[in-house]
């Protein structure tokens, strides 16, 4: 039965190509709409490489000083605040530190002489690579030694071993310029993407090669460092929220009379940090789960309403084809079926429109589209390339709720208005003009 159903369903959607064309193409808008939205934060959310343990990790960016009376200052940690107040923290499976040290850039000097070109690195230290598991083709982290003494030993991604060597494999302890420098190969890596802004970068070398690197201002704790925190466990992630709130009372505590310090909520839990645009900032991820369910019920909702509109219409011109079948002995439910198993065939046809439709606006405007929603964007650097890779792309539980959510609303615009055709009488159905 349901085979003839869809064979029914195919022949009718065949005969009116201009019905049918307008129905898949609103479902399909609908759906390219709201798979563009979720695919941009599932980006941003989900456990992806290199930051496959964005369920565990916390950031702290921001530290606000309130020198008494009147005097605030603001701005990331100091070496002198990272030794004595973050990497003792006893709640944390690893804790890194990157440095920042301005809008600076840094550029290599290629050994063939063709020009230096701009490169994005990342000063960090061996704990990084515990929080972020970049997969190594070769080679290994800069080791703690390393970090210590402050040697020039990097790790590069593959893309820029291609550029700096000609190739990816072999070059483990190779020398390259940076800034005027040498350094040495200590390992290759593959490449992450851009989209995964707090992991990225084309060379990751020990902040302590850095001159000035321990520089602080402002009572020593205010300097270039943004922290991140890695747990082992919801538990975990408590007990250190806790344990800084603690280190920030005694610290007031003992500087009660000459200033205050403020870390907010920090460190701050991936998930929240997504839609926090600050520290301190007001903030309720209920409200603003809320906030998308509502946009993504209304761009599925209104497709839905016109699309009611355009079958109410239809219906009314096969009154009198219901009647004949009526007449032979057709059932209402039957009858019905028909109906919803032609909406279903379309809407699975909108369905697959769509998702094609959203993957190829997520890969042509990559360089901007996962930017829409950010309070403050970023651009793509020079040289920079915004990958995309198929598990950022392909979300198939967010496809299918889409697609589920697209089929109920579209089953409905459609029982409807089928439904109030059918109720008419036989000889009225009969007596209506095709």
């Amino acid at each position: 039965m349901i085979k003839t159903y869809i064979k029914q369903a195919w022949a009718l959607l065949r005969q009116n190509p201009l019905f049918s064309t307008l129905y898949v193409a609103g479902t399909g808008l609908a759906i390219a709409m709201t798979m563009i939205i979720a695919i941009i934060y599932y980006v941003k959310i989900a456990p992806l490489y290199p930051e496959e343990n964005r369920d565990k990790i916390l950031y702290l960016s921001n530290i606000r000083i309130n020198v008494l009376p009147s005097s605030n200052y603001q701005s990331l940690a100091s070496y002198k605040a990272l030794k004595e107040w973050f990497y003792p923290v006893k709640n944390a499976v690893a804790v890194s530190a990157s440095y920042d040290y301005g809008s600076t850039a840094d550029y290599i000097q290629p050994s063939d002489q063709s020009g230096d070109f701009p490169v994005q690195v990342r000063y960090t230290d061996p704990a990084f690579f515990r929080i972020y598991p970049l997969r190594f083709i070769e080679g290994k982290p800069f080791t703690q030694a390393d970090w210590v003494s402050g040697i020039r030993s990097a790790v590069i991604t593959d893309e820029m071993a291609k550029r700096l060597f000609g190739t990816a494999d072999g070059v483990m302890g190779r020398s390259f310029k940076l800034n005027f420098m040498d350094y040495k190969v200590a390992g290759v890596v593959q490449s992450a993407s851009f989209l995964t802004p707090n992991s990225y970068a084309q060379i990751y070398a020990p902040y302590t090669v850095q001159g000035g690197y321990e520089k602080d201002w402002n009572l020593g704790y205010l300097g270039n460092f943004s922290v991140v925190f890695m747990v082992s466990s919801s538990a975990q992630q408590a007990a250190l929220q806790n344990e800084i709130k603690d280190l920030v009372r005694k610290v007031n505590i003992q500087h009660a009379k000459e200033w205050k310090l403020t870390l907010w909520d920090q460190p701050t839990p991936h998930l929240l940090s997504v839609f926090h645009t600050y520290p301190g900032e007001d903030f309720s991820l209920w409200g603003t789960v809320r906030h998308y369910l509502v946009i993504f019920l209304v761009l599925l909702l209104v497709p839905a309403l016109n699309l009611s509109g355009m079958i109410s219409s239809r219906m009314e011109s096969r009154l009198a084809e219901m009647g004949v079948r009526k007449s032979f002995g057709a059932c209402r439910k039957g009858l019905l079926l028909q109906v919803m198993w032609e909406n279903l065939l379309l809407t699975l046809l909108g369905g697959l429109v769509g998702l094609v439709l959203a993957w190829l606006t997520l890969y042509v405007g990559r360089t901007w589209v996962f930017s829409l929603f950010e309070s403050w964007p970023q651009q793509v650097p020079e040289g920079v390339l915004a990958n995309i890779s198929g598990e950022m792309l392909f979300a198939p539980l967010i496809f299918v709720m889409a697609l589920v959510l697209c089929i109920l609303l579209n089953m409905l615009s459609a029982l409807i208005p089928a439904f109030r055709s059918l109720r008419s009488p036989i000889v009225k159905s009969l007596n209506e003009k095709r």
